[in-house]
Order: C-alpha cells, then sequence, then structure tokens
C-alpha cells in the first residue's frame, strides 16, 4: 500500500517574505493567511495535506515543507 505523507511542520522565513500571497491563493486547504505586516504564516496548520503547492510557486523561497511518511 502507498504511504501518505503528512505535514511535520511549515518552516517560513519571515525575513525572504514579501508579502505577495502566492502562497496564500494556491493553497487548496486556506492553510495560510497574511498577517498586519503582510507576512504568511500558517493560520491553521491542522489542515494542511502537505501537497507543497506553497512550496513550490512562493517566488521568494520562503516556505519550506517538512513531511514525515505515515501509513494510510
Amino acid at each position: 500500500m502507498a504511504k501518505k505523507k503528512k505535514l511535520k511542520q511549515h518552516h517560513i522565513d519571515r525575513d525572504w517574505c514579501k508579502g505577495c500571497g502566492i502562497c496564500v491563493h494556491f493553497c487548496p486547504k486556506n492553510v495560510l493567511e497574511l498577517d498586519e505586516m503582510d507576512k504568511v504564516f500558517a493560520a491553521r496548520p491542522e489542515d494542511c495535506i502537505a501537497c507543497k503547492l506553497c512550496e513550490i510557486r512562493c517566488p521568494d523561497l520562503a516556505i519550506e515543507i517538512e513531511t514525515e511518511e505515515g501509513g494510510s
């Protein structure tokens, strides 16, 4: 049976984030939001499905999604 990846942790480099909102737009589960300083944060990390769209789409490489392998 295939192993599913699940979120272990969001690593967000606030110094690199320019607040463009691309990651927020592409997140299929609405996990990410911009704060009052226009920096991204994981508002609902428990909803993350570890698809890594935010990591892939971030033009500033400010997001890294750490996953762990788990059973189905």
